[in-house]
């Protein structure tokens, strides 16, 4: 599938609109979504290419995650002291818990932006954040803009990173079409390439590796060196993994004990690394405008370079 035009996203919201009025003739009661006619099975049909996007805690105390497996992007991404933390997105499925859930960063905002209408499920962001967020194209969803069932404390992990989510409860209304107007294009694998069964990514204090299964036709993942899985014992892995290298530069953030912020540019072009089907692809990106989805396409740019069907794993190397 190819990327939408934003007049073609506009059109979308459209119909969504025009959805709903039909909705409220019907007499749904307030609060109704179309999600809510899913049969119970999980499964969010297509209303407009909505994405649910959700920050997700990646320190050792917070794992395993929840709900992690049902994303159909991880994104990762260097936060303060060269941790990391990663950023959920869901386009199809919503499973009945995720977290546990952190807060906001600036380089959310601009990854946001090539959704449409996305909803950003988080804990809550630095003071001098929030105005942004507010007046960023997104739906932001903390616990103080959510239903008050949404959101919840677990007893099974130590503050701060037992917050857990309850995706139905938003609302967010996610569709099928939401990775449209992403730019990412699903295919066969293409021609060429070099074999590849392991690839590590590092940060300054935190390491990505990623395992091919022949058996599982995945790529299985490890965080800081141990296998990460569920909290319901289901093993990560991905069907596609993008490493691509961006400027990451400090933003003028700082967190509480004064580690300043890192800013990673999503908007531009570079260099990247297509993992799928057992074979590495060197690839480059482009991302125009804040508007625009991320293309990827052969080193030499004379084709796009597709993923596989299944979930996408992103991360953001420093170039």
């Amino acid at each position: 599938m190819g990327s939408l035009t934003r007049a073609q996203a506009r059109t979308r919201r459209t119909t969504v609109a025009a959805v709903a009025a039909v909705a409220a003739v019907l007499g749904l009661a307030p609060g109704c979504t179309i999600s809510d006619t899913s049969g119970g099975d999980g499964k969010v049909p297509s209303d407009g290419g909505r994405v649910l996007a959700v920050k997700i805690d990646n320190v050792g105390p917070a794992r395993p995650q929840t709900g992690l497996d049902a994303a159909d992007v991880v994104y990762a991404e260097q936060v303060e002291a060269g941790l990391s933390r990663l950023m959920a997105v869901y386009a199809d499925r919503l499973p009945p818990v995720i977290g546990p859930v952190r807060s906001a960063r600036e380089t959310d905002l601009e990854l946001l932006r090539q959704f449409d209408d996305p909803a950003l499920a988080f804990s809550g962001a630095q003071s001098k954040l929030l105005p942004l967020i507010s007046d960023a194209p997104l739906r932001p969803l903390s616990p103080g803009k959510a239903p008050g069932d949404a959101y919840f404390r677990s007893g099974a992990k130590p503050a701060p990173h037992n917050l857990f989510l309850r995706p139905k409860a938003l609302n967010a209304d996610p569709g099928e079409g939401g990775l449209e107007s992403t730019g990412f294009v699903f295919g066969p694998r293409p021609k060429g390439g070099t074999p590849e069964r392991e690839h590590t990514v590092r940060f300054p204090a935190a390491r990505f590796t990623f395992d091919w299964s022949a058996g599982q036709k995945r790529y299985l993942v490890s965080m800081d060196g141990a296998r990460a899985r569920t909290s319901d014992g289901k093993t990560l892995g991905a069907s596609t993994v993008v490493v691509q290298y961006a400027k990451v530069r400090e933003s003028r953030f700082h967190d509480r004990s004064g580690n300043i912020t890192p800013f990673t540019e999503t908007v531009g072009s570079g260099k990247a690394r297509v993992l799928r089907d057992g074979r590495a692809y060197e690839a480059r990106w482009q991302r125009t405008s804040p508007d625009d989805g991320t293309e990827f396409t052969t080193a030499d740019g004379s084709g796009t370079l597709p993923f596989a069907k299944g979930q996408v794993w992103v991360v953001y190397a420093k170039e």
